[in-house]
């Protein structure tokens, strides 16, 4: 399974989400693919005021609202 990771250089909200997607990884099996919504207008358009954004199947989870247990909850459904 591929969890989406979009950031932007210097985010310390980013670094601190990417951790605990590394730490998540320990325990589940997936792979992070690591987006920085600068290489696409698309993604700094939709994701700009909303980093750090991770997408696991579909369902996003957005700033300061990504928490260690609700990233767990939504993998353990996966």
């Amino acid at each position: 399974m591929v969890v989406y990771f979009y950031t932007k250089p210097d985010c310390l909200l980013c670094e601190e989400a990417l951790s605990l997607l590394e730490t998540l990884q320990t325990l589940y099996n997936f792979y992070i693919e690591i987006r920085n919504i600068h290489d696409r207008d698309d993604w700094l358009e939709e994701f700009f005021l909303h980093i750090p954004v991770i997408d696991i199947a579909g369902t996003m989870l957005y700033g300061d609202a990504i928490e260690f247990t609700k990233i767990e909850q939504l993998l353990k459904k996966i």
